[in-house]
């Protein structure tokens, strides 16, 4: 039952992982005008992906100084899930064993 949440929380931080690569991907498509944010389907799209990411995002940008436009707050949270995902497999390695 133990190992099933854990594999369910890395899945569950895999998704949040790809949804803040894809998130990142299109805003720099925004940026570069191959993206029209006019459009209503990629509007939506991307609205709704920010409004998963906002309240991650938010506690960062506080601490994080003004770097002049350049957000690093989905790299910290991607360092971040990377560890989580590491003392996960750790604790699932340890309760495996035991």
């Amino acid at each position: 039952m133990f190992l099933a949440l854990i594999s369910i929380a890395d899945l569950l931080l895999s998704v949040l992982m790809w949804i803040i690569i894809i998130q990142v991907i299109l805003s720099w498509l925004f940026v570069f005008n191959v993206l029209n944010t006019s459009s209503g389907g990629v509007r939506a799209f991307s609205l709704a992906l920010e409004k998963i990411t906002a309240p991650i995002y938010r506690p960062i940008r506080k601490i994080l100084p003004d770097f002049g436009g350049i957000d690093f707050s989905p790299l910290i949270v991607l360092i971040l899930i990377q560890v989580l995902k590491k003392l996960l497999a750790g604790v699932a390695m340890e309760y495996s064993y035991a």
